[in-house]
């Protein structure tokens, strides 16, 4: 996909919401989903190594994070299922 491209796309999405928020509001839901959705794309090359390892050690520890932020290789993961 290309810049312009998902210009195009963020903005078709932005036009569908328009009518959902109170004029002026949208932006406000806008950029923080468009935030979101490139940290995903940041840690999708990693996110396999993150659920490899939350499966690996989610029994023996109560605190993931130290070993779920190092295998992200982030200061943040993502573990959500698609």
């Amino acid at each position: 996909m290309n810049h312009s491209e998902i210009v195009s796309f963020i903005w078709g999405v932005a036009d569908l919401i328009r009518d959902t928020f109170k004029r002026g509001k949208y932006q406000d839901v806008i950029l923080p989903l468009t935030v979101l959705r490139r940290i995903d794309c940041v840690l999708a090359p990693s996110k396999k190594e993150v659920l490899v390892a939350n499966a690996k050690y989610k029994k023996d520890l109560q605190n993931l994070d130290p070993i779920l932020r190092k295998a992200s290789g982030f200061a943040f993961y993502n573990m959500l299922q698609h």
